[in-house]
């Protein structure tokens, strides 16, 4: 019954009656799509943390953070930026890695394929503003800059609520987009729940930093009327 359905229409996504025409298989193996981009992504923070290391005065824990920005920055702008303005992905017939990427995430979130609005809309926008910010952010650690905390504590705001509207729209619409549980449980909550608890520390961390930094100026302020 299920290679009928594949037959009839075209796609393995769920639910199976999407309409997609014009859809093409994956042209790329799972292992190389996740290979690539865990490769890529291990490049980038070995990078960023190795650069961040010549300067004696960046905690080790600021150098994690750098490459945080660096890897959510350039994974907000390049994959979900694709994603965001090649509404027909799924009719590549190149075998163009980013296509392929979404065409693999797609068996998590059908909505992707399926160009959802509310979906388009949040991974443009996340695109468009959060990822140079992350780089922004990233720079602001590197360079001690006096805004580097509120910044910090504005972009994970906004990948926590972004998330959320994620996860929530979906619940709200029957959460009935994913093909499989393993793609459930691997790619459609494994691979986003960062961006809901690594955002909550940060914002622990920058709110403290920020509280403690406007304290002390408060006290100087008095100190200098007595």
């Amino acid at each position: 019954m299920e290679t009928a359905k594949n037959t009839i229409y075209g796609h393995p996504y769920a639910p199976r009656d999407l309409d997609l025409p014009g859809f093409v298989p994956s042209l790329l193996p799972k292992t190389t799509i996740l290979g690539v981009y865990g490769a890529s992504s291990l490049i980038v923070v070995s990078l960023v943390w190795l650069f961040s290391g010549r300067s004696l005065k960046t905690s080790k824990t600021d150098r994690l953070l750098m490459c945080w920005w660096a890897f959510t920055g350039l994974t907000h702008m390049i994959l979900e930026g694709y994603f965001a303005f090649t509404p027909e992905f799924y009719k590549d017939t190149t075998g163009h890695y980013l296509a392929e990427v979404w065409k693999e995430y797609s068996k998590a979130d059908s909505r992707y394929a399926a160009r959802d609005a509310g979906v388009v809309t949040v991974e443009g926008l996340t695109a468009v503003l959060e990822g140079p910010a992350c780089i922004l952010a990233m720079y602001a650690i590197g360079s001690k800059k006096p805004y580097s905390h509120v910044l910090q504590l504005t972009i994970s705001l906004g990948q926590i609520y972004g998330t959320a509207v994620y996860y929530i729209t979906a619940i709200l619409e029957g959460d009935k987009f994913c093909s499989t549980s393993f793609y459930y449980y691997t790619y459609y909550i494994g691979l986003n729940i960062w961006w809901i608890l690594i955002p909550a520390l940060i914002i622990i961390r920058s709110w403290k930093n920020i509280c403690a930094t406007s304290e002390v100026h408060t006290k100087n302020k008095k100190s200098r009327r007595d």
